[in-house]
């Protein structure tokens, strides 16, 4: 029986993620986590002659949440976009997953139509070393433009 190879689990810290905002591209290097969650939303069906309750999808939500170093202003300059002017943003986000150390490849996933949740507005800690800052978000379409291989088994 085989086993996954450990070099071919990739490495949560071999990666790269890009905004694009109003056609401006930005190296999310600030990202200490990224997690994008599809969830499936569902309409509970009885039917004649089973006894069970049947499940069938009937769409998709998708959000997200990212932790980032305290270090750019750019989230809260969209949110006060919005606050100030009613100016709502809606950007994609690229997240690209590759670990040089593994022969799996690469995993390219585009978030489409990310719209922010909350903002933290101003922080300050006494308690830590470093800020951070939890955004959370929505999004509306999702592609994946490249897929990891199947690993090897040792």
């Amino acid at each position: 029986m085989g086993f996954l190879r450990a070099k071919d689990a990739i490495s949560g810290q071999e990666g790269r993620a890009y905004a694009t905002i109003n056609g401006n591209v930005e190296e999310m290097f600030y990202v200490k986590s990224l997690e994008a969650t599809v969830e499936k939303q569902k309409a509970e069906m009885r039917a004649l002659g089973h006894r069970g309750t049947q499940h069938k999808a009937t769409g998709w939500t998708g959000t997200g949440t990212m932790t980032i170093y305290y270090t750019t202003t750019l989230f809260r300059q969209l949110m006060t976009d919005y606050i100030k002017k009613g100016t709502d943003t809606y950007f994609d986000i690229m997240v690209e997953n590759q670990d040089p150390t593994s022969d799996i490849g690469i995993q390219t996933t585009v978030l489409k139509g990310v719209n922010l949740d909350s903002v933290v507005m101003a922080k300050l800690d006494t308690e830590n070393e470093y800020l951070d800052e939890e955004v959370s978000f929505t999004f509306d379409d999702v592609d994946i433009l490249d897929s990891f291989t199947t690993p090897q088994l040792g």
